[in-house]
């Protein structure tokens, strides 16, 4: 059986030291609805976040 992973949304938004706190509290609240938050930096900007939404 293939998992395969969909990405329902991306926004670029501020970077802030606490977003990982969102996103943490997002994945384990809403894991077994099968949704999955990611937070990355952007690789050319140190001050924009890039939050995604995927499904599972």
């Amino acid at each position: 059986m293939e998992n395969k992973i969909e990405t329902l949304s991306t926004v670029r938004l501020a970077y802030t030291n606490d977003l990982y706190k969102i996103v943490d509290s997002l994945n384990r609240t809403l894991k077994e609805d099968d949704l999955m938050f990611g937070l990355a930096l952007d690789e050319d900007d140190d001050e924009t976040a890039i939050f995604t939404i995927y499904r599972t």
